[in-house]
């Protein structure tokens, strides 16, 4: 289908500038490497082709060979056109030709872990499926700085928590065997942290949006910004990391926190702009859930509602991870690095997973989650950090 947008693009650019050389440039970027003319007949050719195929009446297949046939009369490769559709895709621009010749050489060989990942994947070896996500022109260790920057960068494993004790539930108490708090209306639309280490706040809020959903029935998006210029004197450091304990700290003694729609998200550090007449949640305390326990992590998520936890998400498997189930036996359970939000949990082909939403848009994971391997002795540390607010 992107093919085809591809295809559009480049001959209604190419009517507008006369000549489909130009419709590529125009498409692509004036540094787009055309090696040799294409003739418009083959252009209209190819495009109806894929006119037939999204109205459902051609094989895909067919649409593949226009795609094809267009690139080789440009003298282009497959490849090229890959990596240009990705820059279109997420917006992505270099600052020199050198970083973007780096750039696109990383891309191609993530693109080939990519796809002999998902071949094992097709044979069943690999529980999840890796893509071509917003990171994929970054080296690992390039991806690893960026989400180190911020996020959790003050958590220290080994440091007393100061919240309330969650209370276990009686041994042998029955808990059901899937939960999904969306289903329940308790969690709102998939959100984009953006170039800002706010992962923290955005667990904060998620938890506390659900809980006050809870108690009122009023399900209401609440201000990231806020936290992330508000709350520096109760330890976090807004774009440059913090914690989602500071965060519910800092909203019980601030007396609430705004709505999302009255302090919009900004993706930078500013000025606080708190107001008290648009406070959307309250919260009176908050409950450490024991640390590096799944079990009473699976009985806060099953009874109170979408639980912060911070996790290990360093590895280039989380990076260009797609969908499936995420298993990765070289995750920390100590050293984590990235706040998210545990919405329910279940189980998948004999395999049981925690379902979590992430803070990085909805073209990263499955629509912006992902299922993360549960009862892995606390696999990229998912129970060592769990919270909640009260309200």
């Amino acid at each position: 289908m992107f093919f085809c947008y591809i295809l559009t693009q480049i001959r209604r650019k190419g009517k507008e500038r006369k000549g489909v050389s130009a419709g590529l440039a125009s498409t692509f970027g004036k540094n787009f490497p055309i090696k040799a003319k294409v003739k418009e007949p083959l252009l209209r050719f190819s495009f109806h082709f894929c006119v037939c195929m999204c109205s459902g009446r051609m094989k895909v297949l067919l649409a593949v060979a226009a795609v094809l046939a267009v690139a080789n009369c440009a003298s282009l490769s497959l490849e090229d056109l890959e990596f240009h559709a990705w820059r279109l895709k997420f917006g992505r621009t270099y600052s020199s030709p050198t970083e973007e010749a780096q750039r696109r050489q990383t891309w191609l060989n993530n693109r080939k872990l990519v796809l002999v990942h998902n071949i094992l994947a097709d044979q069943g070896i690999k529980s999840y499926r890796l893509g071509m996500t917003y990171f994929a022109d970054m080296e690992n260790e390039d991806y690893k700085r960026l989400i180190s920057q911020g996020c959790l960068g003050s958590f220290n494993a080994s440091l007393p928590r100061r919240g309330s004790t969650f209370f276990r539930l009686p041994e042998n108490t029955d808990l059901p065997a899937t939960v999904d708090w969306r289903n329940k209306g308790y969690v709102t639309d998939v959100k984009d942290q953006k170039q800002c280490g706010s992962c923290w706040a955005f667990s904060a809020t998620g938890s506390l949006e659900g809980q006050t959903f809870r108690k009122t029935g009023k399900l209401v998006s609440l201000s990231e910004q806020q936290l992330v210029d508000c709350s520096g004197d109760y330890g976090n450091m807004g774009c440059g990391g913090g914690l989602m304990d500071d965060a519910f700290r800092y909203i019980q003694a601030t007396g609430g926190i705004d709505t999302e729609e009255s302090y919009p998200y900004e993706a930078e550090d500013g000025e606080c702009r708190y107001k008290p007449d648009a406070v959307g949640a309250t919260c009176t305390g908050y409950v450490d859930v024991s640390s590096g326990d799944e079990n009473a992590l699976q009985e806060a998520v099953a009874t109170i509602g979408p639980i912060s936890v911070g996790i290990d998400a360093s590895h280039i498997s989380f990076q260009l991870y797609e969908s499936g189930l995420y298993d990765e036996p070289q995750c920390s359970s100590s050293e984590l690095d990235h706040g998210v939000l545990a919405v329910g949990y279940g189980s998948e082909n004999g395999q049981d997973y925690w379902l979590v939403k992430n803070s990085w848009g909805l073209t990263w994971g499955d629509q912006g989650y992902i299922k993360m391997s549960k009862n892995k002795s606390n696999q990229c540390g998912i129970a060592t950090a769990a919270s909640y607010p009260l309200v």
